[in-house]
């Protein structure tokens, strides 16, 4: 008897558990509706995370620049670009070549020296560092170094 018990105990279990829905589920689905959707939510972004040039990188190689603003009068230009974490990607230098008719701005990023034996995750960072020109930039051109 205790054994037909418990074999009838785990059949209405599984027979329940295999037809039943989430009440969540069961409440927001209609014949002629489709599956309720939970939205993803990701935190908000504060923006790009502020950089100056490290001057000590390793394995230095030129990075593009996404944006370029103009500020303090055009005597300033503030970069933004996506690059890695740090210390796995920092940026090493600015270069800046200015003549009457364009002003180029050229970003080298690379590896900390203090990276070695460190795990470094694969995640897009977007990044911002203002460079400050000879003078004021007016109707210059401006152009991205790294570009060929």
């Amino acid at each position: 008897m205790r054994k037909a018990t418990l074999l009838a105990g785990s059949l209405v279990l599984a027979t329940s558990c295999a037809t039943a829905q989430p009440a969540r589920q069961a409440a927001s689905q209609t014949p002629d509706a489709p599956a309720a959707v939970t939205p993803v939510t990701t935190a908000p972004t504060k923006g790009p995370e502020p950089v100056k040039p490290t001057g000590d990188a390793v394995n230095v190689r030129k990075v593009s620049w996404t944006k370029a603003k103009p500020v303090s009068k055009g005597k300033k230009v503030a970069l933004t670009w996506w690059s890695g974490v740090a210390p796995c990607t920092v940026l090493h230098k600015v270069k800046v070549k200015e003549t009457s008719k364009k002003v180029t701005i050229t970003l080298y990023e690379g590896t900390a020296r203090k990276a070695r034996n460190v795990s470094c995750i694969m995640i897009a960072v977007e990044k911002t560092t203002t460079v400050k020109l000879k003078k004021a930039l007016g109707k210059r051109k401006l152009v991205d170094g790294a570009k060929p």
